[in-house]
């Protein structure tokens, strides 16, 4: 099954990083935060991927094809014109880097790679997300309930801490960095029907997440799995800065490979 990675937007709110680079080459723990999502599908078995570019997507195809220089001690010969490479760190991963345009929105960019889905079912995600999800769950969901689309929800953390408080200003209870207020969100982690494609008619300007997701909804082809657990979004630097610190830890939840 193909897995579809979402990696052509500019990520404005991360411009310290995103000026020079897309989002999902922003590096955490020395690896672009897209390898670790790609090891997170691969830690399951699923190995080809069709990466949706358009924001400086010619960093993306660079990393790839000189993935052996960038994780493999190297000897390069001058005189020759020769690279031998050493203890070949390589990942068992076809990759299809496809340019989607700069300005297309997330439901055109996935339409883009409909010659590359086939008639065949397909994963998606967000090129700037990580979490824990039981992959093998996910799709075993998906296929019990025979709809077209399957998204997977989250509660992310609140993002200052609570408390409680009586009159007087006591406070009884603090809680640093709750969950949210109970509500789930899109998480990302899809999986699809083909059929989902034709839910995409407004070309490049289709976002994703509005007439498409809608309509799926309305005619009953929407269903959330809900992932209680590990789950986040890289949108500002002090996400960036969040996830290092899990990663430098040696316990990050999402590394289950």
């Amino acid at each position: 099954m193909k897995v579809l990675l979402l990696a052509g937007g500019m990520g404005t709110r991360l411009s310290e990083e995103t000026d020079i680079r897309p989002k999902p080459m922003v590096e955490i723990g020395g690896r672009p935060l897209l390898w670790h999502i790609m090891k997170l599908y691969s830690r399951y078995g699923h190995n080809d991927f069709v990466v949706l570019l358009g924001y400086k997507g010619y960093h993306i195809k660079e990393y790839f094809a000189n993935y052996f220089l960038h994780q493999s001690d190297v000897t390069i010969d001058l005189a020759t014109n020769k690279l031998e490479v050493h203890s070949n760190n390589s990942e068992p991963w076809r990759i299809t880097l496809l340019d989607t345009g700069p300005d297309t929105m997330t439901g055109g960019r996935i339409w883009r790679a409909k010659d590359f889905v086939a008639n065949d079912p397909f994963m998606l995600t967000y090129g700037d997300g990580v979490c824990d999800v039981d992959m093998d769950a996910l799709l075993a969901f998906h296929r019990q309930h025979g709809g077209a689309l399957t998204m997977t929800s989250v509660q992310p953390d609140g993002r200052f801490g609570t408390f409680a408080s009586d009159e007087r200003g006591a406070v009884s209870r603090f809680l640093e960095k709750p969950r949210g207020d109970g509500s789930w969100i899109n998480g990302g982690f899809f999986v699809c029907e083909p059929r989902v494609l034709d839910y995409i008619t407004l070309g490049d300007a289709t976002i994703f997440e509005r007439e498409p997701l809608q309509n799926l909804a309305n005619d009953g082809e929407l269903f959330t799995y809900k992932h209680p657990g590990f789950w986040k979004c890289m949108d500002t630097l002090r996400d960036k800065l969040d996830l290092n610190a899990l990663w430098q830890s040696g316990d990050a939840p999402w590394k289950t490979w």
